[in-house]
């Protein structure tokens, strides 16, 4: 099949790859030839998936052949709507019969009406599929997704995009269709939700502070309730990602235009106090003077998995420090190319290639995202070579006893009553 796909944003560069690696020819307009490099560095796969369609050219950069496609793909930036409607013009007025749109673009609700009104018959349909992909596992929720939730009143136009997928789905996995109306909110419940679960788990663990009571055992109670579960319930220095944060933006300015809730808005004025926990917890144990002191830092992607420091806790934390005077050195384990470019020229941080090396004569270690490789690190080493022993985990991933046991000072979210000064 002839597939076009439109945009920029990582699900568009996803959707090349895995429709090409599924035997489709699939069209680019010479303007979006070139992705963003950091998106390609952060999906496992993606750079080579795109390599090797091009090679066996079934991903072609062809501006009049995208035009004319049978199939065409959206996955559009949330300020390309206007752009995105001028496209649809234009595809509808260069295809005389049937005409599938799969709109996947974070355009907010109603939008696929609106491209639905500049198509030409009936054998014109415009679809909307949620872009539920996450960063670090896209390549593989694109193949082997748990659910399709399709938007469509249009059963041609459900049936096309079904035999379209197919490889992906075989058959096995849950449709769920629904109107494009709905299948354009899903994405902002969803994340709504999960962010409603990351405020209250720091809330509590905030509160187990209070008390005096371990927020691991809460946690770990609370997940023997069928209808919490686990997910999304560990205490951290906040969430980031840019996706994330422009789904919780829309679906705020939808409740506080539409019901006057200011319930997300909530969320993310404390997800940014959050952010700030490690910083502050720092300038208070020095006494609020960190001029001239090294801080190591651990992790700055806003995830394990990814290369993305986007809307990172850890940025904010950087920026913190450097206005207060500190000295950095930073390790992470794929992010340190989107560091370099974003700290280009600045004095005062530095990057290091190994974890233990950006400890060096450190008076203090901020461990900001729980790369696996974190998780167990050399105490004793790390002990030796920092000035002072002290960490605070941002992550909750070390076990309080155990690391007061080797000798340092630890802070972390919801365990106060566990972590103590050694001395």
């Amino acid at each position: 099949m002839k597939i076009s796909v439109w945009g920029n944003e990582l699900s568009a560069w996803i959707a090349r790859a895995q429709l090409a690696s599924y035997g489709n020819t699939v069209f680019i307009e010479s303007g979006e030839s070139e992705p963003v490099a950091s998106q390609l560095r952060s999906e496992p796969g993606l750079l080579g998936a795109l390599q090797n369609a091009t090679l066996h050219e079934r991903l072609i950069v062809d501006t009049g052949a995208a035009i004319n496609a049978e199939v065409h793909w959206l996955s559009m930036a949330p300020d390309e709507s206007d752009a995105a409607l001028e496209l649809v013009g234009r595809i509808a007025k260069n295809t005389q019969g049937p005409l599938l749109v799969v709109n996947q673009s974070n355009f907010g609700v109603g939008m696929c009406d609106r491209m639905q009104a500049l198509l030409q018959s009936e054998l014109q349909q415009v679809v909307y599929l949620p872009d539920l992909l996450q960063a670090g596992q896209a390549m593989q929720q694109f193949v082997n997704p748990e659910a399709l939730l399709i938007g469509t009143d249009n059963p041609t136009a459900q049936a096309r995009l079904i035999a379209l997928l197919r490889p992906f789905h075989l058959g096995q996995r849950t449709i769920q269709q629904m109107s494009c109306r709905e299948a354009e909110f899903v994405k902002y419940a969803i994340t709504g939700l999960l962010a409603l679960r990351l405020g209250y788990i720091n809330e509590m663990a905030g509160l187990c502070d209070q008390l005096n009571l371990d927020m691991d055992a809460i946690r770990r109670g609370m997940s023997t309730d069928k209808r919490i579960g686990t997910h999304y319930l560990q205490p951290s220095c906040g969430f980031g990602g840019l996706q994330f944060t422009q789904y919780l933006k829309g679906l705020a300015e939808l409740l506080s235009g539409r019901q006057g809730s200011v319930l997300i808005d909530t969320v993310l004025a404390q997800n940014e106090v959050n952010k700030e926990w490690p910083f502050r917890t720092l300038w208070q144990h020095y006494n609020c003077d960190l001029r001239g002191r090294k801080v190591a830092i651990w992790g700055a992607a806003f995830k394990a998995g990814v290369a993305d420091i986007d809307n990172a806790p850890a940025l904010r934390v950087i920026d913190a420090l450097l206005a207060q005077g500190a000295e950095i050195c930073v390790h992470d384990p794929e992010a340190m190319q989107a560091l370099s470019e974003r700290y280009a020229g600045v004095s005062g941080i530095a990057l290091a290639t190994n974890a233990y090396e950006a400890c060096t004569g450190a008076v203090a270690m901020l461990l900001l995202t729980d790369w696996p490789e974190y998780g167990s690190p050399d105490f004793p080493r790390l002990k030796q070579t920092m000035n002072q022993p002290l960490i605070i985990d941002g992550r909750n991933l070390y076990d309080p006893q155990r690391v007061q046991q080797e000798g340092f000072i630890y802070y972390t979210r919801g365990r106060n009553c566990l972590s103590q000064d050694p001395s």
